[in-house]
């Protein structure tokens, strides 16, 4: 008997451990969310906000440029930090980093800036991690411990300094900051599970809402990616090119013509550019600038996709200029692209998707 039931429990144990080895592994599914956000227009100026209302710990309310122009999030470390850290030199801590309100702050320090050669707005500050909530009671998602660059001062073009949170950014694009390798864009923290892919896709917006009040619009921006969304939805798209310094490059070749002429370039789609699209053109003389209304724009890219758009004299403004003015060789079309175009960034297969609509 001792023998049976010895050879008994030994059964058992091979079995049960058969069984753990054949068990199908848990993949978790997860859905696609679903944001609004606020169009806010001052004069021919326009913006696109995303609100982060959760910074660490501290409970806040900042209204971001969503901007697909750039990699990072942007935070001004006024209201975020206690003042007495925040100096005009600097955040003060001692040693390699610190934590407040939820908040890391490392040592490692940069400067950020915004525009181009003739104007350019600058950004000093520490990379800083934390988790973030991005939306408001309308609809929201946290995002957890996210790189982003904390800023304690920012100056225009001219060095004036600016003022707090005057130009908080949520940077969405494929590439780094280039602070530092570690920040990208905040949406690349969003949990895709076992079915989606990394993204998000920024619905054509509402021309009719762009208001000084800043309304806000429903169902703007989804994140995470479909396998539908990435093969039958429409979007035309285009493999990036990836760089030691900036990463995946969100410019995409082309050619533009504009009256009666076409050149060859790399195109930014910047929803972080409020109202002017400047097309580069190294043949160009100082005399060109801005193009009369009723001008006739064409773009297409080295994959088929063709937008074409009319001037006018408070939407469509265009310039040309020469890139050894601006030092930047892109031609950048502004907010007024998305207006009629839907977009769509791949962070998984690291590709953008364009769509006319």
């Amino acid at each position: 008997m001792p023998k049976l039931f010895g050879y008994f429990i030994i059964i058992l144990a091979f079995n049960s451990c058969k069984k753990d080895k054949t068990a199908t592994p848990q993949v978790q599914t997860v859905k696609p969310v679903t944001l609004g956000l606020y169009e806010y227009s001052s004069g021919v100026n326009k913006r696109i906000f995303l609100p982060v209302s959760q910074v660490g710990t501290k409970t806040v309310t900042y209204y971001t440029v969503f901007d697909t122009g750039s990699s990072g999030m942007t935070l001004d470390a006024d209201g975020i930090l206690p003042a007495s850290m925040i100096t005009s030199s600097g955040i003060q801590f001692t040693g390699d980093s610190v934590v407040v309100n939820g908040i890391t702050v490392t040592k490692t320090t940069g400067t950020i800036s915004f525009g181009d050669n003739i104007s350019s707005t600058k950004e000093y500050g520490n990379l800083a991690y934390a988790d973030i909530t991005i939306g408001d009671q309308l609809g929201n998602l946290v995002l957890k411990r996210v790189p982003f660059f904390l800023y304690y001062k920012i100056v225009d073009g001219d060095g004036n300094k600016l003022s707090a949170h005057s130009s908080d950014v949520f940077g969405v694009g494929p590439g780094t900051s280039y602070v530092t390798n570690i920040i990208q864009s905040p949406l690349q923290r969003f949990n895709t599970g076992g079915n989606l892919t990394g993204g998000f896709k920024l619905a054509t917006l509402n021309k009719s809402m762009f208001s000084s009040a800043g309304n806000y619009v429903s169902n703007l921006l989804t994140i995470g990616l479909t396998g539908s969304d990435l093969s039958s939805q429409g979007f035309i798209m285009h493999n990036l090119n990836y760089y030691n310094a900036g990463g995946y490059s969100p410019n995409i070749p082309a050619t533009i013509s504009y009256n009666g002429k076409t050149i060859s370039g790399q195109i930014l789609f910047d929803t972080g550019t409020p109202s002017t699209t400047v097309i580069e053109d190294k043949t160009a003389t100082n005399a060109i600038g801005n193009l009369p209304a009723n001008s006739t724009v064409t773009i297409t890219t080295n994959k088929g996709f063709t937008y074409t758009y009319t001037t006018a004299s408070t939407a469509n403004l265009t310039e040309v200029q020469n890139p050894n003015n601006t030092g930047d060789t892109r031609t950048i079309f502004s907010l007024d692209f998305f207006i009629s175009n839907e977009y769509l960034t791949d962070y998984g297969n690291h590709r953008i998707g364009l769509k006319n609509n």
